[in-house]
């Protein structure tokens, strides 16, 4: 066992020389997206176009932006999501994979070592060793050790290494991504749960009122005092006003459904403290929104775009270092023979050499390297697009939560008109100066003005959520 202690010590020691004096690394080096990337241009960089309004601030995204709606029920719910989300649990155990698939690419840089040891009692046969008599059954063993390396000299496993790694970067914006998602979803879920709730207490306000109208036309109907056809007015409009509602509670218990299901309940299992809420949290200041330079910083799926394209571009240094030969370095060493001669020296073995591997038709290595190249490219087109998409959808949040924002302070003025026409008609009809249509219509008209007031303040806080969801969210 000396030799193999020897051989040891000098396979090590020439592993160690040959990769210190030969060792390079094929293929591109990955410093970041090339000048061309649309990330680096001046445009992508600068201020939002449509965050000249009075609604935005030029100040940083917060991580948590859920919080600025002091909200202790929405906090608890994103807490609860972030805990319990199946997605997210399937993002957390890709992102585990991904990370053990790193650790695989590490391993292949280390040697490898294999030990056996197989004791057996054996009946020899004496014809096979061309003995005439008889051999007498005997204990065998076999004992040994193997070592081999794969000596990097054109950097094939580097480059591995370093796409594993970039691919593991990756899994993790992408776990990013599904947390911005998943909080996002769960918010506008809570939120939507309090909307159809504001919608439906507009809408059971309406039909009180219209039903306590038709029944005072009713009485005057039977009274002689009022003609059918206000009387049948008034109650087509009741029916109208009635039939809005079971869709408001469907839409109510569809949220909450699904707010069950974002916090990993079963949707029977829906909170039922929130059944009564009737007002979704919303943000009365100016949002902060950045920069176009620092949503593409924050946003985890512009960085998981451009960890894919950096791994693509390490697998074309991989696909080349085919081109060259694959060098291994191997050591066995051990015992073999009877029980009762174990580790004596007529049972040593031991061996050592160096294993040359290279492939002469460089046919399929160049088809290798060409597909390799490509993949690149499309990484860096679709890196391309990410930024693109990031960038428009941005500015499409912001333009439609400003348009819409403006157009919430103009149905709150125009409720406020019907509601005061609503109070001249009814005044006017009792005092006999203009008929029950005037007073049916003003009625109309402040029922439809509520209601589509209460929708904007749904589609309001909609815009809100999707703006920060078009943010980033804040995961740095």
């Amino acid at each position: 066992m000396k030799h193999a202690r020897a051989i040891i010590i000098g396979i090590v020691a020439m592993a160690c020389v040959i990769g210190a004096a030969g060792c390079q690394t094929v293929g591109p080096n990955y410093r970041g997206p090339p000048r061309s990337a649309v990330v680096k241009s001046a445009a992508a960089q600068g201020p939002f176009v449509s965050a000249s309004a009075s609604a935005f601030l030029r100040g940083p995204v917060p991580g948590a932006w859920w919080r600025l709606y002091d909200s202790p029920r929405l906090d608890e719910l994103v807490k609860e999501a972030l805990a319990a989300n199946t997605d997210l649990r399937a993002a957390r155990a890709n992102l585990e994979r991904s990370t053990a698939l790193l650790q695989q690419a590490r391993a292949r840089r280390q040697p490898s070592a294999a030990l056996n040891f197989d004791p057996s009692y054996q009946q020899l046969s004496p014809e096979s060793y061309l003995h005439a008599g008889s051999i007498a059954p005997t204990g065998l063993y076999d004992a040994g050790i193997s070592v081999s390396y794969e000596v990097d000299l054109f950097g094939r496993l580097r480059r591995a290494v370093e796409a594993a790694a970039a691919d593991d970067e990756a899994s993790e914006a992408a776990y990013d991504v599904t947390k911005i998602v998943v909080v996002a979803q769960t918010a506008r879920a809570y939120a939507d749960v309090c909307d159809a709730g504001e919608q439906l207490a507009t809408a059971r306000r309406s039909l009180q009122l219209q039903v306590q109208t038709t029944a005072v036309m009713r009485s005057l109907f039977d009274a002689g005092r009022a003609p059918v056809l206000d009387y049948t007015r008034s109650a087509a409009l009741t029916e109208q006003i009635r039939a809005n509602i079971p869709t408001l509670e469907a839409e109510r218990s569809n949220a909450l459904f699904r707010l069950a299901a974002l916090t990993g309940r079963a949707p029977s299992q829906y909170p039922r403290s929130l059944g009564t809420c009737s007002q979704a949290p919303r943000l009365p200041q100016p949002i902060p929104v950045g920069d176009g330079a620092a949503l593409l910083r924050r946003r985890p799926d512009v960085r998981q775009a451009e960890r894919q394209l950096a791994a693509a571009t390490a697998r074309i240094g991989v696909a080349t270092a085919d081109l060259y030969p694959t060098v291994t370095l191997g050591l066995a060493a051990g015992s073999t023979g009877e029980i009762t001669d174990f580790l004596t020296s007529p049972t040593d073995r031991y061996g050592m050499g160096v294993g040359i591997h290279w492939q002469a038709n460089h046919s399929l290595a160049r088809a290798e390297i060409a597909a390799a190249g490509a993949n690149a490219r499309f990484a860096l087109a679709r890196f391309d697009g990410v930024v693109l998409m990031a960038l428009r959808d941005t500015e499409t949040a912001l333009s439609s939560y400003a348009r819409d924002l403006q157009r919430d302070k103009d149905l709150a003025a125009a409720a406020a008109h019907d509601g005061q026409a609503e109070q001249d008609a009814e005044r006017l009809y009792a005092s006999g100066k203009t008929d029950f249509l005037s007073l049916l219509d003003a009625q109309r008209t402040l029922a439809a003005a509520k209601g589509a007031l209460a929708a904007s303040h749904a589609q309001l806080a909609t815009d809100q959520i999707n703006l920060f969801l078009e943010l980033g969210g804040g995961w740095q």
